[in-house]
């Protein structure tokens, strides 16, 4: 059984200042508002309707906290980019977002989700540059994997990898698909890796 499937939600905050105490290893997820960013949480877990996924996005408007083993979280950033909502919402999110990532100690890595068909947004290489600058790990999940055939998918991450390459840092791009699970082990042992889980049995499923 995958350590993950035991996450638990804890809190929902509009700002750091309303999170608990800024200790121990968080690993966040963030991505455009229809990268497909709940649905990740969600494979990662096992759990259905751990995150909220929605046919409309922009759903994640807070910073969702969900605690996976003593002093060890995973953090649901609000979406960027593309949602339907007031500027002044939009703008309450990012600045939630911004937030977090330059004043979160207990941040130790970073996923960043972007659609396979279209990586590497200006806000994507704006995120990962933040990330590089900071120090913070980064694994580039190019979701919807299972929309493209094997050859246009393996295209499309080498392209991505080659773009990476860029930003100078410690910056991992793979497919991943949280349909038919493409991508999931490498996302599970890149938080094995940042959580310290590295030495402890953690069957894959």
């Amino acid at each position: 059984m995958s350590i993950y499937s035991k996450a638990t939600f804890t809190i929902s905050a509009p700002d750091i200042r309303h999170l608990k105490v800024d200790e121990g290893i968080e690993v966040a997820f963030a991505g455009r508002s229809n990268a497909g960013k709940s649905s990740a949480l969600n494979a990662l877990t096992r759990q259905k309707s751990l995150a909220r996924t929605s046919k409309t996005p922009g759903r994640t408007q807070q910073i969702n906290v969900f605690e996976i083993a003593e002093d060890k979280r995973l953090i649901d950033l609000p979406g960027y980019g593309f949602a339907q909502v007031p500027k002044a919402m939009k703008e309450k999110w990012q600045r939630a977002l911004g937030e977090y990532l330059e004043k979160r100690q207990s941040l130790k890595g970073l996923v960043v989700l972007m659609d396979i068909r279209h990586p590497l947004k200006d806000l994507d290489q704006q995120l990962i540059s933040w990330a590089v600058a900071s120090e913070i790990p980064v694994l580039a999940l190019l979701t919807k994997a299972d929309k493209l055939k094997s050859g246009k998918r393996k295209a499309q991450v080498a392209m991505a990898q080659e773009a990476a390459m860029a930003f100078c840092g410690d910056v991992e791009v793979a497919a991943f698909s949280s349909t038919s699970k493409i991508g999931l082990p490498i996302l599970e042992s890149k938080l094995n890796h940042w959580f310290g889980f590295d030495n402890e049995t953690d069957e894959q499923v």
